[in-house]
């Protein structure tokens, strides 16, 4: 039994989290009573390890500059009241502030002074049982980091780009995580690509479907050209989608590229790759843009076509028809000597050249095409 006891008193305490020296405890899941409703995540890592639960951006602050380690806060659509505490005490700067709390900025990599202020467009394929003139093909959302030497504070707007799944990911890689704010930035750039490379195949999916459409026979009452308004939808969104990731090539390039005190040499090498598939999705995206305008011209080319015929059987029907009203039009001028008007077969002979005439210029258009 001692032996037991003994074997416990070993083990119990390597099962237990190492308490944070600055006070904070072991990491829960109670939220602080003075975090903000915007504040989603708000906490300290220490050598790749979360050392607190959530607390609020000032004490996070306060024990990363007391303890070591960095602070990691992520909000979502704060209010400039709600965010103005927060810049005050990291001591960010006027203008990225005013863009982080408003939103609808262009994806850009900025530097003040000690902080990184990166914005990433957020990129979400909406799922649809049919593609349709007024489907709505992507919805797009925004983060933005603030990456200073000891924090990273992630600003979120829109529906779609959630961090928390990221956040836990990465909670159980202490490598990655050690290397610190530069590691949390290049997972965020690494998910927002990773989430454009899953859009463009379903866009591809709906642009090899309005292909087919376009160059296949139409059914039985529906006519060619019908197509333009799924086209234009589909070329709206890929304009979206261009947005979000055409901006967002310079600052890509600028981390993997440039050497910068705020990112880490190791993570840096990261970068490259998400460069490489930003590239490469950027090219996928320039080609939907090239593709949905083939495929309009020809749409457009084939309602032309099918409007010309339309036209040649109306005018073949029309030159088919004005022989019998000419015909008409001369027995019904009522002149007084016009001999087969008494003529015993007078009748059925106009009628039999009406006919044999009118069956002519038919089989005349039937093979030129025209009918």
């Amino acid at each position: 039994m001692s032996m037991i006891r003994d074997l416990r008193a070993v083990v119990r305490p390597a099962l237990r989290r190492v308490p944070d020296k600055s006070g904070g405890g072991g990491y829960g899941t109670t939220r602080d009573a003075s975090v903000s409703s915007a504040v989603v995540d708000s906490a300290v890592y220490r050598d790749g390890k979360r050392v607190s639960e959530l607390i609020s951006p000032a004490e996070a602050l306060r024990r990363v500059r007391s303890y070591g380690g960095f602070a990691w806060i992520g909000l979502h659509e704060p209010t400039e009241a709600e965010f103005a505490g927060i810049a005050r005490e990291f001591g960010l700067h006027p203008l990225a502030v005013e863009d982080a709390v408003h939103a609808h900025q262009r994806p850009k990599l900025e530097r003040y002074d000690d902080t990184l202020f990166t914005v990433f467009k957020t990129i979400h394929y909406v799922e649809h049982a049919e593609l349709t003139a007024t489907s709505e093909v992507v919805e797009t959302g925004e983060v933005m980091c603030f990456t200073g030497p000891d924090f990273i504070i992630t600003v979120r707007h829109g529906g779609q780009g959630s961090l928390r799944a990221l956040r836990h990911r990465l909670e159980e890689d202490d490598q990655l995580l050690a290397k610190g704010p530069s590691a949390v930035l290049h997972a965020i750039a690494d998910q927002v690509v990773d989430g454009y490379i899953a859009v463009a195949d379903a866009v591809q999916d709906d642009i090899d479907e309005v292909e087919i459409d376009v160059f296949s026979e139409p059914s039985k009452g529906s006519r060619r050209g019908g197509d333009a308004g799924r086209i234009y939808q589909l070329k709206r969104e890929v304009l979206e989608f261009k947005r979000a990731v055409t901006p967002l090539m310079r600052p890509m390039q600028l981390l993997s590229e440039r050497p910068m005190r705020l990112v880490d040499p190791d993570i840096q090498k990261y970068f490259r790759d998400v460069a490489d598939h930003l590239a490469r999705v950027h090219e996928q995206v320039v080609s939907f843009d090239d593709l949905l305008n083939s495929i309009l011209q020809a749409n457009l080319a084939q309602a032309s076509v099918a409007q010309n015929e339309d036209m040649r059987k109306i005018t073949s029907w029309a030159a088919i028809f004005a022989v019998p009203t000419m015909i008409a039009g001369i027995y019904g001028m009522n002149f007084d000597h016009m001999p087969e008007l008494h003529w015993k077969y007078g009748y059925p002979g106009v009628m039999a050249v009406t006919v044999v005439i009118c069956v002519a210029i038919h089989r005349g258009f039937k093979r030129n095409g025209w009918l």
